[in-house]
């Protein structure tokens, strides 16, 4: 008897953490699931940076808005659909090594992070808790996917020049 409750004790256990397991979409399933962001989906398949971002990472991903896109010169929008090179380094501009939550960003206020492109990216938190990432305001954050983290943001990041 006393081996039945032990097993029924473990069955119950790992029935509580199977529930409570990390995401098992990663940061690519987790955009497209979303729906909020087709153009960026679709500039990342175009800059064959899927297989990349559903590596293992973690990775913190800095996401446009469709209204971040929008914003951009149509000019601007077109150059980087014709120079795949360009719209990579413009994509991995938003993509920080290791998974950093919201809680973490609004605790590194003035400090700089260095994105996958190698160049670096300027936090601020002004006194309301408002983080922006560059010029960018954060509007979303701690969408959790099993190989990191997305933060929607509302301007597109642009990577200084070389």
């Amino acid at each position: 008897m006393l081996n039945r409750n032990i097993l029924l004790s473990a069955l119950c256990a790992c029935a509580l953490i199977s529930v409570a397991k990390a995401p098992e979409a990663d940061i690519v399933d987790t955009a497209v699931a979303s729906k909020q962001f087709p153009t960026l989906v679709k500039l990342v398949t175009d800059a064959g940076l899927v297989d990349t971002l559903k590596g293992a990472g973690p990775f913190t991903v800095f996401a446009p808005t469709e209204k971040a896109f929008a914003k951009l010169p149509k000019a601007t929008l077109k150059k980087l659909s014709q120079d795949k090179e360009l719209l990579k380094s413009v994509l991995l501009y938003h993509v920080v090594p290791g998974k950093v939550m919201a809680a973490d960003v609004v605790t590194m206020n003035g400090k700089k992070a260095t994105t996958a492109n190698g160049k670096d990216i300027t936090i601020k938190v002004d006194a309301h808790g408002t983080v922006r990432i560059n010029k960018s305001k954060v509007v979303k954050t701690d969408i959790v996917a099993s190989n990191g983290v997305i933060h929607v943001i509302d301007t597109v990041l642009m990577p200084p020049h070389h």
